[in-house]
């Protein structure tokens, strides 16, 4: 189980504290520190399309108009705090935030 976030992002804090107490052995990748790999990245925007991107955040309100029209990916990749988090891959499943429907396909709550 991959967990990709921010180290310092309460939610993907509280994510990997809950994943942890549940029994799992969630791997951080820490999108400012460690960057993404550029096929994770691709798969990323494959499953959530346009709603990879985090339009709520400071990055995004920041961003000129005319960069906000890129591609998901390009924006991401230049910009990795726009990555809307936590984003988990577990089995071969792709699953985004940490909402009660995610919680409970991770971990049964």
């Amino acid at each position: 189980m991959k967990v990709y976030g921010l180290k310092n992002c309460d939610t993907c804090r509280r994510a990997l504290s809950e994943l942890r107490a549940a029994g799992l052995a969630p791997e951080m990748i820490d999108i400012r520190a460690d960057g993404i790999a550029e096929a994770d990245l691709a798969a990323i925007v494959a499953a959530f399309a346009a709603g990879a991107v985090n339009r709520a955040s400071t990055t995004w309100r920041n961003l000129p108009d005319d960069v906000r029209q890129g591609d998901p990916a390009t924006l991401i990749a230049a910009h990795p705090t726009l990555l809307k988090r936590p984003v988990i891959l577990h089995d071969g499943t792709w699953y985004q935030g940490w909402n009660a429907a995610v919680k409970a396909s991770l971990i049964g709550r």
